[in-house]
């Protein structure tokens, strides 16, 4: 498959090994979770270990890979496993001023506090504010510890699934990954978040910043590219009823839409070609 990236021919459908970080927000009922999951099928098609991180309080992530509800279950967020993070931080969970660490250790929990379904780890990273602006809490210093480990340590593709935003990272994490992707539907509410991503992303020092377009019809990528000048675009992925149809069945759009598998390839190889 050819590709236009840049105004220049790419046929390449897999142009790295390389463990990709990524980072995909946007408004709740975009599609970023979508994204997300379809981007994990393919890496994990790849051959490359994927661990998935479901940092959205939102958490569905793992009912948009296909993860069993059985095993989905028994997968506590971390901001919940109260007795790790006493343990690692030497504080008890919710406590305010007092004394812990803030470099806990956490290498071993990407390995251990996860689910595992069809080659892929599923972590949940649970609805503790990671920001700045965050708590100064022994969970949100686990936390941020933790998305810091993912991002710049692990020999792994990374795939994090997270609420509009980048409060997530901090400067030194938002610098190993490799495309923060804003996923955007048809509409003036949904091109001012992603406005509102980009200026997040400046006032940190990131410039890896796309979109991905989700939901359209025919006929609107024109008008589409005008409303969104300020942002490079990825890819489009079309309104697409087997979306609904693996939502209300807890299937993967993966499994049911093939169309979307491959618009989602040639997103990815978008992605790739951002390596150089």
């Amino acid at each position: 498959m050819k590709v236009i990236i840049n105004g220049k021919e790419n046929d390449k459908m897999s142009v790295t090994n390389k463990s990709v970080k990524i980072a995909v927000s946007g408004k709740g009922g975009v599609g970023k979770t979508t994204l997300a999951s379809l981007l994990c099928h393919l890496y994990t098609q790849d051959g490359q270990h994927v661990l998935a991180v479901d940092a959205d309080p939102d958490a569905n992530l793992g009912t948009a890979l296909g993860f069993p509800q059985e095993l989905l279950a028994k997968l506590t967020p971390i901001s919940e496993e109260r007795k790790l993070i006493k343990e690692r931080t030497g504080a008890e969970p919710g406590s305010i001023g007092a004394m812990f660490s803030i470099n806990p250790y956490v290498d071993d929990i990407p390995d251990t506090y996860v689910a595992r379904h069809n080659g892929i780890k599923l972590l949940r990273m649970g609805s503790v504010t990671l920001g700045g602006a965050g708590c100064a809490c022994p969970e949100s210093t686990l936390l941020r510890s933790l998305l810091q480990h993912m991002v710049l340590e692990r020999d792994e593709t990374v795939i994090v699934d997270m609420e509009a935003g980048l409060e997530h990272f901090g400067r030194g994490t938002a610098d190993g990954v490799d495309a923060f992707i804003v996923v955007v539907e048809p509409g003036k509410r949904s091109f001012e978040t992603a406005h509102a991503v980009v200026k997040l992303a400046k006032d940190i020092g990131v410039n890896r910043v796309y979109a991905v377009i989700n939901k359209v019809h025919p006929g609107q990528i024109e008008e589409i590219k005008r409303e969104m000048n300020f942002i490079p675009i990825l890819g489009y992925l079309p309104y697409d009823p087997m979306a609904v149809q693996a939502d209300l069945t807890g299937q993967s759009l993966f499994d049911l839409s093939p169309k979307c598998v491959e618009l989602a390839k040639e997103i990815k190889v978008h992605i790739e070609s951002l390596f150089g």
